[in-house]
């Protein structure tokens, strides 16, 4: 019996864990499925949308509540300059070409990051509580519990943000690209919007630091 309730503690708290990854993961198929690009920067942006809300926080002395919007807001337009600056000049390359593009930005963004900010560990603390939820013989992480629900609701956001005018035209240019651009469909524009999304996608997860544990870095390098 005290195998299953462990059993059913790791699987819970495991999923919970991984709808925090599924949030990178989504950002990753937005741009390959707009722009047919391996995005290898993404891991990259998640670091950096961690800093900017630790920055948010920390010198601009915004509250949390306040601090990851303006994380999320900026990450947003940080995903669509360096499509606009960097992606849309490499427009009718071989992929191969495109795809190293996005290796030399994640390695910028990780090098970058650190020196504009610091190389010290950076605490990005959400206030929530160290005390799990109990059930029965089970504990559940508060932390995971919290932002599982909360990577929950973005996914269920994602899915109505595809029925709207803007996720048909996306979901147009990731069917074809071609096609889109002869009935007049803006492929660039589109794809811009899918790497402000995908970026923005990697600013909302971010690995929670419950008060009381020990600093973690806000610039969480793992995608």
């Amino acid at each position: 019996m005290d195998f299953l309730y462990e059993l059913a503690e790791l699987s819970i708290n495991g999923a919970l864990v991984g709808l925090m990854y599924a949030l990178v993961a989504l950002g990753i198929v937005l741009v390959f499925k707009a722009s047919s690009v391996a995005n290898l920067a993404q891991g990259a942006l998640v670091m950096v949308g961690a800093y900017l809300t630790w920055a948010s926080m920390e010198l601009l002395g915004a509250p949390i509540w306040a601090a990851i919007p303006l994380g999320i807001i900026a990450m947003f337009f940080i995903g669509r300059g360096i499509e606009r600056m960097a992606l849309r000049r490499m427009i009718g390359q071989p992929v191969i070409m495109v795809i190293m593009l996005t290796l030399g930005l994640e390695i910028m963004l990780r090098g970058l990051a650190p020196a504009v900010f610091g190389p010290v560990k950076k605490r990005l603390d959400l206030g929530i509580d160290t005390a799990p939820i109990i059930i029965g013989s089970i504990f559940i992480d508060k932390a995971y519990l919290i932002t599982g629900v909360v990577a929950l609701a973005l996914v269920a956001l994602a899915a109505l943000f595809f029925g709207t005018r803007q996720g048909i035209m996306l979901r147009a240019v990731s069917d074809d690209q071609t096609a889109s651009w002869s009935v007049g469909i803006p492929v660039e524009r589109a794809i811009g919007i899918s790497w402000g999304l995908a970026a923005l996608r990697g600013a909302a997860r971010q690995r929670p630091i419950t008060r009381g544990s020990r600093s973690k870095s806000g610039a969480d390098p793992q995608p």
